[in-house]
């Protein structure tokens, strides 16, 4: 009987040990796709710019109506067949039809991995706190005249829906 509580004792540990990885795994994925995105999204704007564009990642994956994850948030886009459709996401670096290159310029991906980190630490903008959108101020998306503005930094202007 002692032999088949340490059975189960063990195979608990274990089940525990690979979601425990499983979970690691995922938040390792989440933190690239988040580099990925500042990398992309921002990284010729200034700092507080980068750091905005991550709270917006941020906020969206704790709203009901994105996503639930990082990559989630940062990959969604409408597709057709499993396919994503070139320039229908929501972040345009994602859809746009070019390779996603961002170990060229080795300096902007060291800003965006301390941006992240940053911003996975809680650390916000004031100016934005809440923006769940913004896009680049040469362009006028749709949904811009049904948000509220909050606030330009850099190019980037940002908004609370």
């Amino acid at each position: 009987m002692a032999h088949v509580k340490i059975l189960i004792l063990l195979s608990i540990i274990f089940i525990l040990c690979l979601s425990s990885t499983a979970y690691a795994k995922e938040e390792t994925n989440n933190f690239k796709c988040l580099v990925e995105a500042i990398y992309h999204e921002a990284r010729s704007e200034p700092f507080i710019g980068q750091l905005a564009v991550a709270n917006v990642i941020l906020e969206r994956v704790a709203l009901p109506n994105f996503p639930n994850t990082i990559c989630g948030v940062v990959h969604a886009g409408k597709r057709w067949k499993d396919n994503i459709i070139k320039n229908q996401c929501a972040f345009s670096y994602f859809c746009d039809g070019k390779r996603e290159w961002y170990d060229v310029d080795k300096k902007s991906v060291s800003v965006a991995y301390d941006v992240a980190s940053l911003a996975v630490r809680g650390v916000m903008v004031y100016s934005t706190l809440g923006a769940t959108h913004y896009h680049a101020s040469y362009v006028v998306p749709f949904w811009s005249n049904h948000l509220e503005r909050l606030e330009q930094i850099g190019t980037h202007i940002f908004y609370i829906d």
